[in-house]
């Protein structure tokens, strides 16, 4: 089962997505430098790094969703669109997070609460990600096409190396 949004047979959708992630675990790392007395430049970045994980889930979520539409069996788009939904929740709770830091700085344990929680449902997200990509087959090239590619030639382990 193959995916429309790729670049050279690699999938966009999973390039992009380590961005928000990265963003975001910093982002509680950032509130824990704060909490601890690191004063409020670790707050600043926080906020920061919560607004560009947001911005970043937006653009990782076009690829997803041309992807999404590209899904033709009923069971991989069962999963895609619990995919979707659950990572859709996370970053609707980092956006309300986002504004509740943005409106209220005085308030630090309720945001940094919701950090913890917005993460623990993108780890869901991206675990259902997983499956799509590990278990459901969901992928850019086929496995028959990586094996049947004569620039190709297969490696132990299942990986494939360019032939020179």
């Amino acid at each position: 089962m193959t995916t429309s949004a790729s670049i050279g047979k690699h999938p966009v959708h999973p390039m992009l997505v380590v961005m928000p992630v990265g963003l975001w675990i910093f982002s509680l790392v950032a509130d824990l430098f704060s909490t601890t007395g690191g004063g409020g430049v670790w707050k600043a970045i926080a906020l920061y790094t919560i607004g560009g994980g947001i911005a970043s889930a937006i653009i990782a979520a076009i690829p997803g969703l041309i992807n999404f539409f590209s899904l033709e069996e009923s069971r991989s788009r069962q999963f895609a669109r619990y995919h979707l939904f659950v990572n859709l929740t996370g970053t609707g709770i980092f956006a309300a997070d986002f504004y509740l830091r943005v409106s209220n700085s005085q308030q630090a344990f309720f945001p940094f609460a919701l950090s913890i929680f917005a993460l623990a449902v993108i780890g869901v997200g991206g675990w259902i990600g997983g499956e799509l990509a590990y278990v459901q087959g969901v992928r850019a090239v086929p496995p028959a096409a990586r094996r049947n590619a004569p620039e190709l030639r297969a490696i132990p382990g299942g990986r494939a190396r360019q032939v020179m």
